[in-house]
């Protein structure tokens, strides 16, 4: 489990020790009692939102219209809090002799259950926006870290989904919508695993980001690229009976500056400036030229350093890419175990690649 996912089986009870103090200053109630409720409550609540609990049940439905997924996260908050409730009472009974019995001890107030309620409503809303806008917009929104537009470094992926144009000629536009769908929902996962961000879907291509330091840590953001293909194959099987075939991608990795910005009024995003999302956007269309699934330039390569030892780079020599004065240097790569991210057939063209001169989040 990654550190920052198991710091977080502290943080979430703490939280929920928290808003316990707060409910036994409001409403004078004995903070011990009020905390130790507050943790069993607040905890499963937090780490469920966190996908560190029920996982497969919150990706279910968060996949749903935002009114079922209101009306099942509702009553998955409500049986929570029935339930750590119930442990809290039974750890303040028998661990600290409060109440008279077990089942005194299990009973909750009505005030306490509109707080925790309350707590889990505004819990659910948060995360809900988050989901929608992305963790990483979101949280730089609300501490207005881009607000000035600044200078930084990013390693950026553009993740084309091969096969997508005739994919939607056969079964048509409603159909590849769905099929892309579940492709980009497949993605999730092993982006936050990298501790990457997706920001942004440009018809069949996804655009991934990370910080230098996060994605260059132990190659992390060609590790993701890999996790991605392990995800699809292991459920072959269900992307064979739901669309009649298994997504096919081509990946093209660099990295650079960038200018970062909060842009819009109405609707704020953060976008990307620079050349080096045209650079990745070409490179990509080079992928696809010399047929090779994944595609790094050589200044990626530089900046992670010696590669794992199951992750293999082939020099691919020199390349002159549009808007670049100097040749790049490319490779293409592999995994040992992992014979490789496989385009699906392609007998109709894929859409050309896009220019990439701003791209939000």
């Amino acid at each position: 489990m990654p550190p920052f996912q198991a710091g977080f089986w502290i943080v979430a009870p703490a939280v929920g020790v928290l808003a316990g103090l707060v409910y036994g200053l409001l409403f004078n109630v004995e903070l011990l009692v009020s905390a130790t409720r507050g943790a069993f409550i607040g905890a499963p609540i937090l780490l469920y939102e966190r996908s560190l609990l029920l996982r497969g049940w919150r990706d279910l439905i968060r996949r749903a219209a935002t009114p079922l997924f209101a009306v099942a996260t509702f009553a998955t908050y409500v049986a929570m809090i029935v339930v750590g409730n119930a442990g809290a009472g039974t750890v303040l009974h028998h661990g600290f002799g409060y109440m008279p019995n077990a089942r005194a001890a299990m009973m909750i107030s009505e005030t306490g259950f509109v707080y925790a309620l309350g707590f889990s409503a505004v819990a659910a809303f948060v995360f809900r926006v988050r989901d929608l806008i992305g963790p990483r917009v979101f949280a730089n929104l609300l501490i207005g870290r881009y607000h000035r537009p600044i200078s930084e470094e990013r390693i950026f992926l553009f993740l084309d989904v091969t096969g997508s144009t005739r994919f939607a000629e056969e079964h048509g536009d409603l159909m590849a919508q769905r099929y892309l769908g579940a492709i980009f929902g497949a993605l999730a996962r092993p982006v936050h695993r990298s501790r990457g961000s997706i920001d942004d879907y440009v018809g069949d291509m996804a655009l991934v980001s990370w910080t230098m330091e996060r994605g260059t840590r132990d190659a992390a953001c060609l590790r993701c690229v890999f996790d991605i293909a392990r995800t699809i194959a292991a459920e072959s099987d269900r992307w064979v009976a739901q669309f009649g075939q298994v997504p096919g991608f081509r990946a093209a990795l660099h990295c650079g500056s960038v200018v970062t910005a909060e842009i819009g009024l109405e609707r704020h995003k953060i976008a990307y400036f620079g050349d080096t999302l045209n650079t990745t956007s070409r490179l990509e269309a080079v992928a696809k030229e010399l047929d090779v699934p994944i595609l790094v330039s050589g200044d990626l390569l530089d900046r992670l350093g010696p590669l794992p030892d199951d992750i293999v780079a082939e020099d691919l020599g020199l390349r002159r890419v549009r808007g670049r004065n100097e040749p790049l240097r490319i490779a293409a790569i592999r995994h040992d175990s992992i014979p490789g991210a496989s385009p699906a057939p392609r007998s109709a063209p894929d859409r050309p690649a896009p220019r990439a001169r701003q791209h939000g989040a």
